[in-house]
């Protein structure tokens, strides 16, 4: 018997979508249609291929102001951010559309007489997208625009949170002309999302959520030689230097923090910042921090709205009282956020300060409206505290010394290390992370590779 995926609003914790898992039968049709069409598509050109499959953002676009309003009901973001993603997501696919040609170009060797030598980039075949809830439209966009664009069928399971957003996918695609049956949205259930891994069914896994259930995917790939790419969890670091802009960077670290009610993969959860602009930095951040709006995410004014889910708001909730309870001073006043309640997902933003490392809301991921700020004396104690975690996803360092930046990057064990910015993702650049926030790689001419497999030819021209 199907069970049903039922998807709660934030916004007034009723329930906003339901729909029944795939059935047993309604799998292995999506899986021989996939099957099926990739033989063909894996044989158009390229370019072809990517000019097809880029016509998805516009279908995004098509769809009209109903789609912010959707994602809002769903995930509880601020209507007025709800078409940010899409912005993105332009970006992103028409970038890798435009290097596709010479990412996927056959890599010749030096030439050899009576030999004709190359290696190709093929498909793996089927790319298994399990994406998350955060930014749903981005993450999506990361593995499924390239993963078809290299000649894949593609099968995405999303996030029961944004269960609406899979839906959105299959209905832009379905307005293209992609081959049917080359996409293909499924309801699956955690079981079913195991089981289509563990069999063997599906080629490479593309995942995004948290450390334990990356764990559990790259245990049911296990024998199977399906590869994966794991981009898990994050804790992520800022370093302010006393020769930083202040300005900017006080305005770029408040909005790397809360943005999105602070739920981003790579959002700033910890601040280190030099003793010589500490005070004068704490005072500004307050303040700024202060000035968010907690309310209903579906009013304009509202610049902070709740958290996806209930748990997730008490789990940070949880970490800001530890930290309390161990010392930590609590700088931005509850009487500005009245909306902000416990057992619900609205939570307002907070500031820690007197922090140390022995208190989970500094090492553990918060995934939240918080952050922890220490001061430091300088660059040295700023690394090691800095690399003081489990999770590597990227680092930024806010100064206008490049020379010093030059010099920090190396020290630092992170997928991607920023200067004077955070919190975005640069589709020229590969998409990574060290640690326990996993293996793989997105994006970038490199994330190509992770979506293909190398296969040889070796002709000799001339015979005795």
């Amino acid at each position: 018997m199907a069970r049903e995926i039922v998807c709660i609003s934030p916004v007034d914790g009723t329930e906003y979508l339901r729909r029944p898992t795939a059935s047993a039968a309604e799998i292995a049709a999506a899986l021989a249609a996939a099957r099926a069409a990739q033989k063909d598509w894996r044989r158009r050109p390229v370019g072809e291929r990517a000019a097809i499959v880029v016509k998805l953002i516009d279908a995004f676009e098509a769809m009209g102001p109903a789609l912010g309003e959707d994602l809002t009901r769903q995930m509880g973001r601020p209507i007025r951010y709800g078409l940010g993603e899409l912005r993105g997501s332009r970006e992103r696919a028409e970038h890798m559309a435009r290097i596709a040609p010479e990412a996927l170009a056959p890599v010749v060797p030096p030439a050899r007489p009576g030999f004709e030598r190359f290696v190709t980039r093929e498909p793996v075949s089927i790319v298994f997208t399990v994406a998350p809830w955060n930014y749903p439209y981005l993450t999506t966009v990361n593995s499924v625009v390239p993963a078809l664009i290299a000649g894949n069928a593609v099968i995405l399971k999303h996030a029961a949170q944004t269960l609406g957003v899979g839906d959105r996918f299959q209905a832009a695609f379905d307005a293209t002309d992609l081959p049917k049956g080359l996409f293909q949205h499924l309801v699956l259930d955690h079981e079913q999302t195991l089981g289509l891994i563990s069999g063997g069914h599906v080629d490479h896994v593309a995942f995004t959520g948290s450390v334990e259930a990356g764990r559990t995917i790259e245990r049911a790939c296990g024998g199977t030689f399906t590869t994966c790419g794991l981009e898990l969890g994050g804790k992520d670091p800022a370093y302010v230097r006393p020769d930083a802009d202040f300005d900017h960077t006080i305005e770029q670290l408040v909005d790397g923090a809360f943005f999105n009610a602070g739920q981003c993969c790579c959002g700033i959860e910890r601040i280190y910042v030099h003793a010589a602009v500490h005070d004068r930095f704490l005072d500004a951040y307050t303040a700024a921090v202060s000035r968010y709006v907690l309310a209903d995410p579906l009013d304009p004014a509202t610049t902070l709205g709740p958290m996806a889910r209930t748990a997730f708001a008490e789990t940070v909730r949880a970490q800001t009282a530890e930290a309390v309870a161990k010392g930590a001073r609590a700088l931005i006043d509850p009487k500005l956020f009245p909306a902000s309640k416990a057992g619900t997902p609205y939570l307002m933003p907070q500031v820690l300060t007197g922090v140390d490392h022995a208190m989970t809301v500094m090492c553990e991921e918060s995934f939240g409206p918080v952050v922890g700020i220490m001061k430091v004396a300088d660059d040295a104690e700023a690394v090691r505290l800095m690399n003081d975690s489990r999770y590597g996803l990227t680092a930024s360092i806010w100064t206008s010394d490049v020379a010093a930046v030059r010099a920090i990057d190396p020290e630092l064990d992170f997928g991607t290390v920023f200067m004077n910015r955070c919190d975005y993702v640069d589709p020229g650049l590969v998409w990574t992370g060290v640690k326990d926030t996993g293996r793989g790689a997105a994006l970038s001419a490199v994330g190509y590779e992770t979506l293909t497999r190398p296969k040889s030819h070796h002709y000799k021209l001339t015979t005795p």
